[in-house]
């Protein structure tokens, strides 16, 4: 069984392709950043002391993905920083971070703050899973 593309032409379908793609240059040279990857979790005494929302410490209970990025000899004003649902693009004078992240986040409604004296971007983005209803 052949399926029959729409255009002849085309090598790929666009689903294919996954999101971000059209931020990775290869052949910008520019390093890396160190970065940490931390997630954070709201919790209450119910939760504390009595466990009784049904939260646990796994990342599947988390509401918030924090990501830190070193950024030394930068200012703030040097930083350019493109959030899509599932990627993080972050570029400056001397550093570029393309960061495919791991659960999708709300892109629209995130928080950066730069941390100068201890040369660091903090991200905190909110996760947004399909079945939170349920979870929470």
């Amino acid at each position: 069984l052949q399926v029959e593309s729409e255009n002849r032409k085309t090598i790929w379908n666009t689903e294919e392709v996954p999101e971000g793609s059209e931020f990775d240059d290869t052949w910008d040279l520019r390093e890396q950043p160190e970065y940490q990857i931390l997630f954070k979790q709201c919790v209450g005494t119910e939760d504390v002391f009595f466990g009784m929302s049904g939260k646990d410490p796994s990342t599947a209970c988390c509401e918030d993905v924090v990501i830190k990025i070193k950024l030394p000899e930068t200012k703030y004003s040097d930083i350019t920083l493109d959030i899509q649902d599932t990627v993080l693009d972050l570029r400056t004078p001397k550093k570029k971070l393309l960061l495919h992240l791991p659960y999708h986040v709300d892109s629209k409604n995130g928080k950066a703050r730069f941390l100068s004296e201890e040369e660091t971007l903090e991200v905190t983005l909110r996760v947004s899973r399909k079945f939170d209803f349920i979870n929470f």
